[in-house]
Parts: C-alpha cells; sequence; structure tokens
C-alpha cells in the first residue's frame, strides 16, 4: 500500500468517526439547551475551539487573498449551518434532525457537479440513493412530521452541501493546515454568534453556570468542544484536501444512524423496526463509498 493510499484510508476511517460523534452530538446539544440558550452556547463552544487553536493561526501570514476570503466564506457558512441546526435541535426531535440533516448527501453531489465540475459516478450515485433510502426509513415510517425545526434542519444540510465544496477549493489550492482552517471557522462561529445575540437577542446572553453546580453541563461543553468540533473539523478539513466532496459526504452518511440510536438511549425516543432497517442501508452505503472499486478490478485483473 503507497502512501497515498494510506492516507485515504486514514481519512476514511476518521470520516466514520466524525459520523459517530456528529450522530451523538444532537443528543448531547439538545441536552445542553436545557442549561444555556442557543446563542450563547455556540459562542462558548467555538470560542473555547478557537482559543485552543489560536497557536495555528500564524500559518495565515503565508496565505493570499483569495485563500483567505475562501476560508472566511466557509466560516460564514459554518456560522449559518450551526444557527440553523441549533435552533432546530431545539424545535424538533433530535432523531428528525439526525434525518434531515443527511439530505446533505444527496445535496452535496449536486453542488460539486455545479461549483466544481466533478461528475458523481455510478457507484457514488447508488450509494447516495441508498442513503437517501435508509434515512427516510430511518425517519420512523417514513412518516415525518415538518414543523419550523425541521425547515431549519433542512436549510443546515444546503449550507453544509455548500461548505463542504467551498471548503474542498480552499484545501485543493493551498497549503493551509487543517487546524489553521479549522481555527478561522471557529473564530467566524464564535464572534458570528455573539454579534447576533448582541444585536438581536440579548437575552441569550445568560450567567454561565458554575462549574461546581453544573458539571453535566460542563461535561457536554468539553464533548462538544474536543470530540465534535476539534476533532471533527480537523478530520473532515483533512479528508477534504485528500477526497471528494461526494465521498466526504458519503462517508458521513452513517451520522443519522448513529444520531437516532443515541437518541434512543440517551434521550429515550422511540425508534422503530424500518428506522433500524434504514440506518443499515446507511452504514452500507457508507460501505460502497469507502470501497475504492477501480482498485479492486484492476487488481482482479
Amino acid at each position: 500500500m503507497s502512501k497515498q493510499e494510506r492516507l485515504l484510508l486514514l481519512s476514511d476511517l476518521m470520516l466514520l468517526a466524525v459520523a459517530v460523534v456528529w450522530g451523538t452530538s444532537y443528543g448531547v446539544v439538545k441536552s445542553a439547551l436545557v442549561f444555556y440558550p442557543v446563542l450563547g452556547l455556540l459562542a462558548m463552544r467555538f470560542g473555547i475551539t478557537f482559543v485552543i487553536l489560536s497557536p495555528t493561526l500564524r500559518h495565515l501570514r503565508a496565505a493570499d487573498g483569495r485563500t483567505l476570503r475562501g476560508v472566511l466564506i466557509a466560516g460564514v457558512l459554518l456560522l449559518g449551518i450551526f444557527l440553523c441546526e441549533t435552533f432546530g435541535i431545539l424545535l424538533t426531535r433530535a432523531a428528525n434532525a439526525a434525518f434531515l440533516i443527511s439530505l446533505c448527501v444527496v445535496l452535496t453531489p449536486l453542488v460539486e457537479w455545479w461549483m466544481l465540475k466533478r461528475t458523481p459516478s455510478r457507484i457514488e450515485w447508488g450509494a447516495v440513493a441508498l442513503s437517501l433510502l435508509g434515512a427516510w426509513l430511518l425517519a420512523g415510517d417514513g412518516a415525518l412530521s415538518f414543523n419550523p425545526g425541521d425547515a431549519l434542519i433542512l436549510l443546515a444540510a444546503l449550507l453544509r452541501a455548500l461548505n463542504v465544496c467551498v471548503t474542498k477549493r480552499v484545501m485543493r489550492d493551498s497549503a493551509l493546515p487543517p487546524l489553521s482552517v479549522t481555527a478561522v471557522q471557529s473564530g467566524v462561529v464564535a464572534f458570528g454568534s455573539a454579534a447576533v445575540a448582541l444585536l438581536f437577542a440579548p437575552q441569550q446572553w445568560q450567567p454561565v453556570p458554575s462549574l461546581a453546580g453544573h458539571a453535566m453541563f460542563w461535561g457536554y461543553i468539553g464533548y462538544l468542544v474536543i470530540a465534535c468540533t476539534l476533532f471533527a473539523f480537523f478530520a473532515q478539513n483533512f479528508a477534504i484536501k485528500r477526497s471528494s466532496p461526494t465521498r466526504v459526504s458519503l462517508l458521513m452518511g452513517s451520522e443519522p444512524a448513529f444520531g437516532a440510536l443515541f437518541a434512543c438511549l440517551w434521550l429515550g425516543e422511540r425508534i422503530s423496526t424500518a428506522a433500524w432497517i434504514g440506518g443499515a442501508l446507511i452504514v452500507v452505503a457508507s460501505i460502497l463509498a469507502t470501497v475504492r472499486w477501480t482498485a479492486l478490478r484492476v487488481s482482479a485483473a
């Protein structure tokens, strides 16, 4: 196995791990929102991440204007994603959110086709269709009650597809380390959330829960910062540089399966037999995206 193939395998495994932690994030965020409002939670989560990663900002000195604009645009898109996602989770079921956000798997090939001029392969289209069918079943026998929270999650799915493609363009055309990109994105989300709160929703600024009396809340924050932000965004940016946006989205397509499972175990939300079948289909779709069929055919020949 060559060095490039090892890096591709590593990026695939990292993305599957991201699917697990992001799948659990819906239930964790919903629990954290019991203690603290949306905008304050976002500012705290990404502000801590930005401070931790701030030493990596020194690499921006070597970046040109086009790269910096691309990174900032990716940060603004990420701000929109998390505003829509977090308010959406507040207004809908965690299982619904996990299903609807997976529609970015369907939207990403279309956005990539439009932005990056790469036509997805037939296997990728098949995996997209299988993932969508699985996510539909995962919602619960195909019955999904639509509400404002669901609409916000749908918008977040579209923004996710755009963000993956914009980040791919930035990572493809520059030598910026993934952690530097993550630092800028985190800073934009943190300061953007704080600005929105100050301008439009000052009631979102509340006293921060004390560590002594709210250990559970700070445990949620630690998990969201370390696993769902630091690791997840580094892994995503690392993989985007070495793979296509469609493949990245497909590999993370198992996220709703883990999200529904965690919502069942953590929040007590009921998961039907059809939903379990849907989760299995999504995992199969992710495997289809992972296997490099061209390499297998060459080896067989």
